[in-house]
């Protein structure tokens, strides 16, 4: 077939041998005149013609002279009628023949559709809403702990009533793992904490020829608050998180399921083994880290200040109070126990994805931690009310 070449405005533009278009402009909108064979070649080239058309004038798509049109010419001339149509004016179709019109048809019932856009609520209800999901959230979260700490003070005290269903092998296990597995990084850290506490407290009361004071400094900080509260904080990093991908991944795998179904109740053999060796073994982390915490300060204060450790000995003896240890000691059975329902709780929580156990135990530790400061904070207004 002989090429085709007008110029625009009544004449039109070269096509692939298959077919031709020509443009046409009417008192009453556009015209565009299709023939010959229109296939996949020619598709751009009709779009970049029909795309130059207003889309708000009336369009008129004569078809008659065409003798086959496929799947993509179709879609041109559906996405044009589409884009008229949206601008408020109708594209009509001329001379097509049925196969041509079933075609356009099927096209445009196929195109897709754009979700509709939902109203987004004023700023002020949004923050308000997302105020009340997180605090509904909240308290439906701190319902669930206090159920799971119900749960084990029950089992709890059934076992003690019912001696042979007491799992004293998971207790050791777990005073083994949450205990003894700490310690290295327990007295590290209060060791550190005591350097630190010294030597900036030496640098401070240096300045005013008080230096001996230092030794009563690190005791009460010690002693009172950062021994036991640091350590809760790790264990709280540390086994909390692990209690959490351990039961997780027992719910994941259907155990605890399985645990049901033989007759084994899930809270008595896996909550209350837990959270007791913690309710043990955290008085005992507590004194270890005093004593390196005593023992760092004591370090850096003969290092720095001179003061032996025979006269820090004498000044700790003579300058801090008992009440003092009982203060730090009496807050970890409480944290202990916040610490092993928090993190046994969120594994009870877990879905049966990873990404569920990633995210329940990323928050078990968070949850964890907040409480035992918050937990600590109380204890300090307590004790500052009846004088201790």
């Amino acid at each position: 077939m002989e090429l085709v070449r007008r110029v625009r405005g009544g004449l039109g533009r070269a096509m692939e041998p298959g077919g031709s278009i020509r443009i046409e402009s009417t008192e009453h909108g556009s015209r565009a005149v299709l023939a010959g064979r229109l296939g996949v070649a020619d598709a751009m080239r009709v779009r970049a013609d029909l795309s130059g058309l207003p889309d708000e004038r009336p369009v008129t798509l004569d078809l008659s002279a065409t003798d086959w049109i496929d799947t993509s010419i179709a879609w041109v001339i559906a996405v044009k009628r589409k884009a008229v149509e949206a601008a408020g004016s109708h594209l009509v179709i001329d001379g097509a023949s049925a196969e041509a019109m079933q075609l356009i048809d099927t096209v445009v019932g196929a195109l897709p559709e754009p979700d509709p856009e939902e109203a987004r609520p004023p700023r002020l209800k949004a923050m308000l809403e997302a105020l009340g999901r997180a605090l509904a959230g909240g308290l439906a979260t701190l319902a669930e702990t206090t159920g799971t700490l119900g749960l084990f003070l029950h089992r709890l005290g059934r076992s003690l009533v019912r001696l042979r269903e007491f799992r004293l092998t998971a207790l050791v296990h777990h005073c083994e793992a949450a205990g003894f597995g700490a310690v290295p990084i327990v007295a590290l850290m209060a060791f550190l904490i005591g350097v630190v506490l010294a030597f900036q407290g030496s640098a401070q009361l240096r300045q005013f020829g008080a230096e001996v004071f230092v030794v009563d400094l690190i005791a009460i900080s010690i002693l009172r608050e950062l021994g036991i509260l640091l350590t809760a904080i790790i264990v709280a990093g540390r086994t909390a998180s692990a209690y959490t991908a351990a039961i997780g991944s027992m719910k994941m795998r259907e155990e605890i399921d399985a645990m049901r179904t033989l007759g084994i109740d899930p809270a008595a053999a896996l909550i209350v083994p837990r959270v007791l060796a913690l309710v043990l073994m955290l008085p005992i982390l507590g004194l270890i880290a005093n004593v390196s915490g005593l023992v760092g300060g004591a370090l850096m204060s003969w290092i720095e200040l001179g003061i032996s450790p025979a006269m820090f000995r004498t000044r700790l003896v003579e300058g801090t109070d008992v009440d003092h240890v009982f203060v730090g000691l009496v807050k970890a059975p409480v944290f202990a126990i916040i610490i092993g329902v928090i993190g046994c709780q969120a594994g009870l929580r877990v879905k049966g994805t990873a990404e569920s156990l990633g995210r329940m135990t990323s928050s078990a530790v968070v949850a964890a931690i907040f409480a035992v400061i918050v937990i600590d904070a109380l204890f300090s207004i307590f004790f500052a009310q009846i004088g201790i």
